[in-house]
């Protein structure tokens, strides 16, 4: 009998952190993760500007929720470059397609992909 109920004891002791945690994300005491997005934007043609796009995309990423931290240029082929933003943003916001819906709808932008969503550490 005093086997059982040290083995229950120990039991819940091993338990007792997960059901802190479940309680306190129920209470909305922890928050969700940041997440770092690669988004990639093509333009239209070799003659599509650039910056207009750039600023353009800034502004709909940061109405979405999130703040660009660095921009690239990506060479593809015969003059033609891609746009690549890094821009973090909540987890809980959850997934990125009506931020890459409002992106494709920008003057000069041919096509929108997210190449890389990572958990920010930290």
């Amino acid at each position: 009998m005093a086997k059982q109920r040290l083995f229950a004891a120990s039991t819940v002791e091993r338990l007792l952190p997960s059901i802190h945690a479940a309680i306190a994300i129920l209470w909305g005491q922890i928050r969700m993760a940041q997440v770092i997005v690669t988004v990639k934007i093509m333009p239209e043609s070799p003659d599509s500007d650039l910056k207009a796009i750039e600023e353009t995309s800034k502004k709909q990423i940061a109405e979405f929720g999130g703040e660009v931290g660095k921009v690239e240029i990506e060479p593809i082929a015969f003059g033609l470059n891609a746009l690549k933003l890094f821009f973090v943003m909540d987890e809980s916001k959850g997934d990125t397609e009506p931020l890459e819906n409002t992106l494709k709808n920008i003057e000069q932008v041919q096509s929108v992909e997210v190449t890389d969503v990572r958990r920010a550490i930290g």
